[in-house]
This record gives structure tokens, sequence and C-alpha cells, in this order.
């Protein structure tokens, strides 16, 4: 291992210990009356992020560290993966079974001893099960033949299509493992489980009003319990999900707030920069007759850029510019399924004030398509402009000779 790649790793665990200090997210499951829902909140001081749609039959090797027996594995299932640190690892996620994996940091974590089980990250320990896991019973006897390589303290928790979870935590060098009856409430944070189960058993849900691990854990542990009281319909329990989610967060640091409809193979979620609840739904079209791929375009501008970037935030899925812009790609193996499979795609949209027509796009008050200027290359059969042509709003031009148009 050289100086730099030490060097990065120091950094890396600076980092992760300050963010173990000031932040703490928050997971729970619920089930009652046919609803099964896995909420989860993100806390954290970076919200960028990508959506994986992540196929199966996919040949995979781990990639953590210079183990000479890396796991690998091809998926047998297909899932969605919230991704901070790029494909094949994932921070959550839901595959097509309704299995869903999600972790958080938990300072006390001590992974196994060198062994001779094959080895992954702690991230591609999730796309794992993911990719090989129907059942929880069935990820946990897969995560049992794997074994973690990493310096990144974390927990998870998992939940199944029935509801069936489980708390997987690494202690003193074991996989201690929560579920049946001994998960009792089924709800984890930044603390081991059995601590956190202790200390709200003698808390008083209304006095656990602090942002600490412990009292988020108390709060949500109580109303996962009132969920079971409850009666209500599809709309009523994701809505009753993110009320949770909403209890439990923390003001400018929860990053994404996800609720996955487990019944239904449907994820709905929320981010800082944008709090409106989104979803989007491709189970339909992946499953499709002759489909290898779906994929949902992050960004897409063609050939007109932005000369600055100024205030536009990453985003997970397009922003829509215009009307008839790609949303999502499907390949196949044939254009007749592949124009069958883009039918079948479902997109929720958040909008945003919007022109119509070329004259409301001039008004000094007009909603913007580019938040700063504006340039587009010129191509083979002409058009593009010459550079450093002024911007107002919408409105490029009028040019200095030449072309005198002033759009």
């Amino acid at each position: 291992m050289n100086k730099a790649y030490l060097c990065i790793v120091s950094c890396l665990l600076v980092v992760f210990f300050l963010v173990n200090q000031s932040f703490a997210c928050t997971t729970f499951c619920l089930k009652h009356n046919g609803e099964i829902l896995f909420g989860r909140n993100y806390d954290y001081n970076i919200g960028d992020a990508l959506v994986f749609v992540n196929k199966r039959g996919v040949a995979k090797t781990a990639s953590i560290g210079d183990s000479p027996n890396s796991a690998k594995w091809v998926s047998r299932y297909g899932s969605i993966t919230f991704n901070q640190y790029g494909r094949e690892n994932p921070n959550g996620g839901m595959n097509e079974m309704g299995l869903v994996v999600e972790e958080m940091w938990l300072d006390e974590t001590e992974y196994p001893k060198n062994d001779s089980r094959p080895t992954l990250g702690t991230q591609e320990w999730i796309q794992y099960l993911l990719d090989s896991s129907a059942t929880t019973a069935e990820a946990l006897k897969n995560a049992a033949g794997v074994r973690i390589i990493d310096f990144v303290k974390v927990h998870y928790l998992i939940s199944d299509k029935a509801g069936n979870a489980a708390s997987v935590e690494f202690l003193k060098g074991k996989m201690v493992v929560h579920t049946g009856d001994q998960l009792a409430v089924p709800t984890l944070a930044n603390n081991t489980y059995e601590e956190s189960l202790s200390y709200a058993k003698h808390t008083d849900p209304e006095k656990a009003n602090s942002g600490t691990s412990l009292d988020l854990f108390t709060r949500a542990a109580h109303k996962t319990e009132e969920f079971d009281k409850q009666t209500l319909s599809e709309r009523q329990a994701v809505a009753y999900a993110f009320e949770v989610l909403s209890d439990v967060a923390r003001k400018n640091w929860t990053q994404w707030s996800i609720v996955y409809d487990q019944k239904r193979g449907k994820i709905y979620f929320r981010t800082l920069q944008s709090p409106a609840i989104k979803s989007i739904d491709t189970s339909a079209a992946e499953k499709a007759p002759g489909v290898k791929a779906v994929h949902v375009l992050e960004r897409l501008l063609g050939v007109a850029q932005e000369r600055t970037k100024p205030g536009e935030e990453p985003a997970k899925y397009p922003l829509v510019r215009f009307a008839g812009q790609p949303i999502a790609a499907v390949a196949a193996d044939t254009a007749s399924h592949a124009e069958d499979a883009v039918r079948l795609i479902k997109v929720v949209y958040e909008v945003q004030p919007f022109v119509v027509n070329e004259d409301k796009a001039k008004a000094p008050d007009a909603p913007l398509v580019f938040t700063g200027e504006a340039s587009q290359a010129g191509t083979a059969g002409g058009g593009g402009g010459p550079a450093g042509v002024p911007q107002k709003g919408n409105v490029r031009g009028p040019a200095k000779g030449g072309n005198k148009r002033d759009d």
C-alpha cells in the first residue's frame, strides 16, 4: 500500500469519524393490515447521489482492498439502489423480490478476522444480498457465507416482502442477528440494537425529543408500534411512513427520506434540496420480453450547455427543460421489444414553473430554461451562434452584425 493510498484512507477515516459524531440515520419497518413498508432517513453533510437500476444475470467481483479471495457472484435479481460512491456500492435499495437492505453507521462495529470466506466491502455486501436473496432468511444465510473487510463501521436493517425483518451487526468479530421474536421492534439508528431497545423501554417517547441516535430510535420505535393499531389505505400508509421520517429528521442534515412499498415494488423519496415526494417505477419495463437494460437519464442537455453552473443542484432524475426530452432509455433485443417496454415505464413529475410559447419565454419574469447563460455549439448543418452574445433571462442577443435576431 503506497503513501498516497494511506493518506486517502486516513482522511476518509477522519471524515467518517466526524460524521458519526454529528449525524444519526434512522430506519424502520411497518407491517399491518397487508401493508409492508420500509422507511429510511439518510443524515449526512452531502446529498449528491445517483439512482441505479441493477440488472439480473450480471457477473460481478468484489473490488475492496487487495484481498486474494474477493467474492464473485452472478446477480439473480434486479434492484434499484441509491448510491453515493458509484455502481455496485449502494447505501441501500430494494430488489425485484421486495427485499430491502439499508446501512447505518455503528461505532462499535468489529468485522470478523481473516478466514477462508470470500471478502467484500460494506456496500458491496448490500449489493450482494440484493443480487442473491429473495427473503430475509435467504439474505442472512448468504451473509454468513462472506466476510466484510472495510474500515467503514456500519450495521444493517433488512426486510422482505412478507415483512420479515432482521438487524445485522458485527460485534467483537462476530455477526450478531436480531430477527423474529428477538427483534421486538424493527427499528434501527446508530447505537447497537440491544442498547437502543433498552433505552427505549425506559424512556417516554414524549421526552425523547433530541436529535441523538437513542432518542431518534425511541420515537421511531414508538410510531412503528402505533402503526400496528391503525388500518390505513396504500396512500395513507405511505403518508404515515413519511410522517415518521419527518419526526426523526434532522434539520438541514437529513439528505434523503425514502419509503419502500415492498408489497407493490414502489419506491417513494424526497431530498433536502427537492422536498416534494417523487417516485419512478421501471419494474414492469425491466421484466418485459427481450429487455436487457433500463436506464434513467440523470442529465441530458444535448448540444445546449450552460457556460456556468451557478445554482442548479445535482439531481437524481432529469431536469426536464423541453417537451419531448428523453427521461429513460431501454435496451432490448429488438426495436419492437424496446418500444413495448418504454410504454410500461411510469414516471411521476415534480411540476415546476414553465412556459409553453416564445412570447412568454421572453418575458422578464419568465421561468428560466437555464439558471445561467447558455450556449449551443454549431453543427455541420449550421446553427449555434457566436460566443459572448449577451443574454437576459431566456433571451440571447441581439448579435452585433450578421444575424440580427434576438432569439
